[in-house]
């Protein structure tokens, strides 16, 4: 045993709770107006994530079990039920009444009341090992295809199957730990079943371990031989347990509540359930051309990078960057596969959801912060197609359209009135065209696509995309002091209620948000925005009326209009990613100690440690790692600007273990509920007024030491030198 592994042995073997320990995957199980997280066991970043199927931790029955998913709230593959006594057709899809539910992230088990049977469940990468155990009953296992798909006898003791999903197939190989009566059928739509019953009368407790492949049945089959050749289901927990603590590992914090560390933990560990790794023995099926590839590098999938380009992957950038670079590469391969970037990368292809083309900002904040093992040509070229060849229509992905040519001719993307009938057939009816919100989303890629094109030596591009970057001023209508939507002749359009505006889901102007919300979008021309509305002191004036103004109308009526948009502080939605870095743009506008005091309350209000957890969807480690940022005490606001601007860390110490050995140490003397405004600032040893600092600051290690205060500090980080940088004709590599 290496000499690491053996210390973490020793380290989850004593009295302190170990940081998986604080991992409580219960919370944020019930959603507030919109979906629930669930409590999914799985190894980080790995192909194997199973959850009892339920509506949320209040429904008292369970659906049975995913052999693993497809994606967040995209879908199963395969399913478990076990129950005991005498079976009939609808045994497979009977939902079981259960208690006594312990979820762990390396161990699942729950006490399933009606057959009087335990059920647990470990994960591996590729596999996974359940384990049934009946009170006076043999117990009856029961395994069918989701959807389209066949299940087969292999022999006594092992079965295959075949699920058919989104134009590919996942093959699946099973074993018993003991000779079974295995009992195959086929039931309406081609779903394929398998009923499975001990051999011997005075069986009490079955194994059933499995792998999943999007190859073949004969590398599930390896697969399984390789990872799951136990049937020791607590062998399997105790390394799964050891995996996530050396990953939590990474962050370790001292101080604060133990609520606050169980909301902190849990954040972090649903930071690592996607992308997944799907190679298998260095090759990996693909679906973006329909083919097995073989490669020495890992295939990452399953991002939702509307949501994950604010934090998550900045937070994996510090993290794991050899992760990151290997993530990047996957997209290149699915670009170079299909002819596009894609936009959320699932298993089964591209889902162009949202608006955006964020990958530019994602691998250009990657390259700012010196991951750079992947082919940037290449990964240049497919941004800079979607960007400027690409369709920048919502939900789709593909080739412009005439809209898109409009908005490369004129700046803005038009929008029609809420009487009109949508002309271009292009357009999702659904999801509208979502003007106002194209035009700043894609102003915003564009110039972070713009730095990478700085510094990659495309010299050609870099005036053309700045340009673009600056787009967002188009739609800001002055004389409003919002963000506004225009029509195809230029004509503002009227009326308009900036609070609530905008057709079905608010989506004929903005994406899921009002103009409130969107008004701070362009937070990579702070200096510009604020010079919009008036200069620093009317746009902090304007930002404080974002917190405090009404909706003018009641909740159940606003919410009808902007479901997405819960968890409200005034217009302020904690609930909706466009929303995430706006408490800190305090920072840019000389006023730091606003956002010290916000996301103490935001933090607070919205994220405890309970079942109400989370505020809105978490959509694939998004909102979490706002959390994690947050609570740690920093955050990454502009892609593309390797600079950390501060809040107010909730603990006394965190201690961040950088892959290359060094430690970044942040200390907050005195934190505490009351002590949250930052009174000074060092950083080793050296003090500063700056409330920002750099990525390559944080990656040489050291110690950045904060004294907090009952009181704020109205004079730190106030002077125009101080500010963090945030202006359209910003050059990061100046940054110093």
């Amino acid at each position: 045993m290496k000499l690491k592994r053996v210390l973490s042995v020793i380290a989850l073997s004593s009295t302190a709770l170990a940081q998986v320990d604080y991992v409580d995957p219960t919370i944020g199980n019930v959603g507030l107006l919109l979906s629930p997280t669930q409590p999914t066991a799985q190894l980080p970043n790995s192909m194997i994530r199973v959850h009892p199927l339920r509506d949320d931790f209040l429904d008292d029955q369970i659906r049975g079990f995913p052999l693993t998913m497809i994606s967040h709230r995209f879908g199963e593959i395969f399913t478990l039920q076990a129950t005991t006594g005498a079976i009939d057709a609808k045994s497979w899809t009977t939902p079981i009444t259960y208690d006594h539910e312990k979820p762990t992230p390396y161990h699942y088990s729950v006490w399933l009341e009606e057959p009087s049977l335990q059920l647990d469940f470990s994960p591996g990468e590729r596999a996974g090992i359940f384990r049934f155990t009946a009170h006076d009953q043999a117990p009856v296992v029961l395994l069918a295809t989701r959807k389209e798909g066949e299940m087969a006898v292999a022999d006594a003791q092992s079965v295959t199957g075949i699920e058919r999903f989104h134009g590919m197939q996942a093959y699946l190989y099973g074993e018993f730990d003991q000779p079974m009566t295995l009992t195959a059928s086929c039931e309406e739509e081609n779903t394929g079943r398998i009923a499975a019953t001990p051999v011997a009368a005075t069986a009490r407790a079955v194994q059933f371990r499995y792998a999943i492949s999007f190859i073949s049945h004969d590398q599930a089959r390896k697969t399984l031989a390789r990872e799951m050749n136990t049937w020791d289901l607590e062998e399997v927990a105790r390394a799964g347990r050891i995996r996530w603590n050396d990953t939590l590992g990474k962050i370790q914090v001292t101080g604060g509540t133990e609520a606050q560390k169980r909301t902190f933990y849990t954040a972090l560990y649903r930071c690592y359930e996607r992308m997944i790794n799907i190679s298998e023995d260095g090759r990996y099926y693909s679906a973006y051309d329909g083919k097995v590839h073989e490669d020495t590098r890992p295939f990452y999938v399953d991002n939702w990078i509307w949501d994950t380009y604010l934090a998550l992957e900045p937070l994996h950038a510090i993290l794991n960057p050899k992760m990151q670079a290997d993530k990047i590469n996957s997209y290149i391969r699915m670009y170079q596969q299909s002819g596009w970037m894609p936009s959320f990368a699932l298993l089964y292809g591209d889902v162009p959801c949202m608006t955006g083309n964020h990958a530019s900002a994602w691998i250009a904040d990657s390259w700012a912060k010196g991951i750079r093992d992947y082919d940037v040509q290449a990964a240049y070229e497919g941004l800079r197609k979607n960007a400027l060849e690409g369709t920048l229509l919502p939900w789709r992905n593909g080739p412009r359209t005439s809209l898109d040519v409009f908005h490369a001719e004129n700046g803005f993307m038009p929008a029609i009135r809420d009487d009109e009938q949508e002309t271009v057939s292009e357009v999702i009816l659904y999801e509208r065209r979502q003007s106002v919100s194209i035009t700043l989303e894609h102003a915003f890629a564009d110039w972070c696509l713009a730095q990478l094109a700085r510094q990659i030596g495309k010299k050609d591009d870099v005036e053309l995309l700045m340009q673009r970057g600056g787009w967002w001023k188009n739609v800001y209508r002055a004389d409003k002091g919002f963000m506004w939507p225009k029509d195809s002749t230029g004509d503002w359009i009227e009326p308009f209620d900036p609070k609530f505006s905008g057709g079905h889901g608010g989506r004929l102007y903005f994406t899921e948000n009002s103009a409130y919300t969107y008004n701070w979008l362009p937070r990579h021309d702070v200096e510009g925005l604020a010079a919009s509305m008036g200069g620093r002191k009317a746009a902090e004036a304007k930002l404080d009326d974002l917190f405090r103004d009404d909706l003018g109308r009641p909740k159940h009526v606003y919410f009808n209009m902007f479901p997405d948009s819960t968890a409200l502080v005034g217009h302020f939605t904690m609930a909706n990613e466009p929303s995430f870095h706006i408490p800190y743009l305090y920072n840019y506008l000389g006023a730091p100690w606003k956002t010290q005091k916000r996301i103490r309350q935001l933090l607070e209000a919205f994220f405890p440690d309970n079942i109400h957890g989370l505020p809105g969807d978490e959509d694939g480690g998004g909102m979490s790692a706002f959390v994690v940022m947050s609570m740690m005490g920093f955050y990454p606001v502009v892609s593309g600007v390797p600079v950390y601007v501060l809040g107010s860390p909730v603990f006394d110490r965190i201690d961040i273990k950088l892959p290359d050995g060094k430690t970044f140490t942040l200390t907050a003397k005195d934190s505490s509920r009351d002590n949250k405004y930052i009174n000074s600032v060092k950083l080793n040893n050296q003090p500063r007024t700056k409330i920002w600092f750099t990525h390559d600051e944080l990656t040489q290690g050291g110690h950045l030491e904060l004294e907090m205060s009952t009181k704020p500090n109205q004079y730190l980080g106030t002077s125009d030198a101080d500010l963090p940088p945030s202006r359209l004709t910003l050059d990061p590599a100046s940054i110093k």
